[in-house]
């Protein structure tokens, strides 16, 4: 295809995009992903389209700044990053252009000056040592070991199996599973040494012949050119004042060795003559764990198991002294599908692994300050007690580069681990994971190891059976997806149309042919969501004290996040209090010649603390975030309040200490935040 067509089919693809952007017509929203992906597919399977579609989606970004057309700003921005990741070939010059334009993003308001900011510190990492956003984001997504960048990612896909049909998670895992046979660490490996030389080398590197060589490679000559080529970049990365003529010496010489120097020296003068377009190097999809969620426990639990198979050495005490009796045994069925990237041979364990900490280390200092079997309480300042937010100090990254949400939160201890936590379902899944999040917060209080060492990422795909989507209770139980839509149009784009299609996924009859390459849809789109979906939206999360109309029965405390629904038990004509917009319906009766008549009047008001109780000694029927599975019955009295962030019990007990005069200053000055849970997006709440 000439390079006019091949520019004209792109631009085509490229408009449609924008127009569903701008018109929303809702005989698209069927197809409205599929553009999307369809044009990142265009340059994985002919990369040497990525110039082209580069210079296009710059030429539209620089013609919407100057419209003022903010609305397909930031899409354009996230496609166009993406395909500078994975791409190699690309000109300095449109590096040059892109980082302008996000420099002049930054006097824009937020969320579009802070993507801008990222995309550019990004820009300028790649400019400096080519392939690095590539090689980072394999290395973290793939559990691959490198002391230079130890940084490890997981997305834990979570189902509750109540609310998602059988067929469902059956073709999710199918899907997960076909992709990531194919995904061996020697595969990783190798995508990353072939696409860094490729990258920084140019048209003077034998793509074809460099990825011969690669694949007839033993493991452990593999290792070798993955950790020299890992090094070479990171130095290079890190050290902003480092030689580039010494840096692609190093690069060189290690694309020397596997080809040979005479190899070498003909790619140098003439590249390769049999290789009419550059071979496609793709970019894996990150490790997928799909867990049925039937355990309330269970995000906590993954999220330990998570940390604790290779950090297990460099972990304190903290995280030996968690309750994991009962973890391994029935972990036995759900991790035969894991693929894992220890080598169980002892040679390839990191030096050092096994050897004792030396006198006088911080190991041993603070193994000889443990009390054997008694209670160690650690006193940790009052910022880390009631972290602020889960993701911890922000800022703290974008001086390297690296993982969103790493850095210090405790002297010493980086947050090498990212959980990206996605769940798929309707209005009732999120109430499910604020419960589960409110109580992994108040764990932490109590126990605190996690929080210092993991970045925890948000994420919701809305799924609705097929009988809900075409009932009544559609606009009901997706009224979360639906407001994420209207804040952010690229979720709404992207994420919200995804439903049919995995409908249409469940419908299909299994493959069980492995061998062939598919282009798997949903896997796709879960991954570009997990890469780009950087910029959280906060939602409230509520708690309610219920009392019952059995005295002796305790009162009981619960959270929700959407909705609590009030019903007077054995009445014709319900009342329903919607929090914390609430909404009363009354029934008045009235009496006039042609007889009796019954009308309804609704009252709606809008509160922060509501308190109820029943009259007439008639009984309430509660209904947490729309899900009957959390039904309380015989209540009599309820309270609604913004929950607060769980407080450590070290902050409770120091006002044991203080006077009621500065009892009552400390409580005025340390007023408990409101605990918002992050759902991620693409942009957040674009003003």
């Amino acid at each position: 295809m000439e390079a006019s067509a091949v520019e004209l089919d792109l631009q085509r693809s490229v408009q449609a995009v924008l127009r569903q952007l701008r018109a929303q017509a809702p005989d698209l929203q069927s197809s409205q992903g599929m553009w999307r992906w369809s044009l990142h597919k265009k340059v994985d399977r002919d990369p040497g389209k990525s110039p082209a579609l580069v210079r296009i989606l710059l030429r539209e970004l620089e013609k919407a700044e100057s419209e003022d057309a903010r609305q397909v700003v930031i899409p354009l921005l996230h496609t166009l990053m993406y395909v500078l990741t994975k791409a190699t070939g690309i000109p300095e010059e449109l590096y040059q252009r892109t980082y302008t334009f996000c420099m002049r993003l930054l006097t824009l308001p937020s969320p579009y000056c802070t993507i801008a900011l990222d995309c550019a510190i990004r820009l300028k990492t790649e400019t400096a040592a080519p392939g690095t956003l590539y090689q980072r984001l394999v290395i973290a997504e793939q559990n691959l070991r490198s002391e230079l960048y130890p940084y490890q990612e997981r997305v834990l896909l979570f189902v509750d199996p109540e609310l998602v049909s059988p067929s469902v998670c059956s073709a999710l895992l199918l899907e997960i599973e076909a992709a990531q046979i194919q995904q061996t660490p020697e595969a990783c490996m190798r995508h990353v040494v072939s696409h860094t030389l490729q990258a920084a080398l140019g048209e003077a590197c034998r793509a074809e012949a460099l990825q011969r060589k690669l694949k007839a490679s033993p493991r452990r000559a593999l290792e070798r050119y993955f950790h020299a080529v890992v090094a070479a970049v990171e130095q290079m990365a890190s050290e902003p004042s480092s030689s580039r003529v010494g840096h692609l010496e190093r690069l060189e010489e290690i694309y020397c060795s596997l080809l040979g120097p005479t190899a070498a020296a003909r790619g140098r003068c003439g590249g390769d003559p049999l290789q009419d377009r550059p071979p496609n190097i793709p970019l894996p999809s990150p490790h997928i764990t799909l867990h049925l969620w039937t355990d309330e426990e269970q995000l906590w639990k993954e999220l330990v198991l998570f940390l604790r198979p290779r950090s297990l050495l460099r972990l304190s005490a903290d995280l030996e002294a968690l309750d994991l009796q009962g973890l391994l045994p029935d972990r036995t069925l759900a991790r035969e599908s894991v693929l894992s990237t220890d080598s169980g041979i002892e040679r390839d364990l990191p030096l050092g692994a096994e050897e004792p900490p030396t006198t006088g280390s911080p190991e041993m200092e603070r193994a000889g300050l443990q009390r054997k079997g008694g209670i160690k309480k650690r006193v940790w300042p009052p910022d880390i007690l009631m972290p602020g937010s889960w993701d911890g100090p922000p800022g703290l990254h974008r001086r390297t580069g690296r993982p969103s949400g790493d850095g210090e939160l405790l002297p010493g201890v980086s947050r090498l681990h990212t959980a990206r936590v996605l769940v798929l379902g309707d209005d009732r899944m999120l109430g499910r994971l604020a419960r589960a999040y409110h109580s992994l917060r108040k764990r932490e209080t109590q126990m605190f190891c996690l929080t210092p060492r993991l970045s925890l990422q948000l994420y919701y795909i809305p799924v609705l059976t097929p009988e809900t989507l075409a009932s009544s209770r559609h606009s009901e139980l997706g009224e979360l997806a639906a407001f994420l839509g209207r804040a952010d149009p690229w979720y709404e784009s992207t994420i919200n149309t995804l439903c049919p299609a995995i409908h249409k996924l469940a419908e299909m009859p299994p493959s069980l042919d492995t061998s062939r390459n598919v282009d798997p849809f949903i896997l796709d789109v879960i991954t570009y969501y997990v890469r780009m979906g950087t910029q959280p939206i906060y939602f409230q999360i509520y708690m309610v004290k219920i009392f019952f109309s059995d005295l002796s029965q305790d009162s009981a405390e619960d959270i929700f996040l959407t909705e609590l629904k009030v019903k007077i038990q054995e009445s014709k004509f319900p009342k329903d209090h919607m929090c914390l917009n609430v909404s009363v319906t009354e029934v008045v009766k009235s009496s006039n010649l042609a007889g009796r008549s019954f009308s309804t009047v609704t009252n709606t008001f809008r509160a922060a603390n509501i308190q109820i109780q029943s009259q007439d000694q008639r009984l309430l029927t509660l209904v947490l975030d729309k899900d009957n599975r959390r039904t309380f019955r015989d209540v009599v009295r309820f309270e609604v309040v913004p929950c607060p962030e769980p407080c450590s019990g070290a902050q409770k007990s120091k006002g044991l200490w203080l006077s009621s005069h500065q009892q009552e200053m400390e409580r005025t000055r340390a007023k408990p935040k409101p605990l918002l849970m992050p759902i991620n997006t693409f942009s957040g709440i674009v003003q």
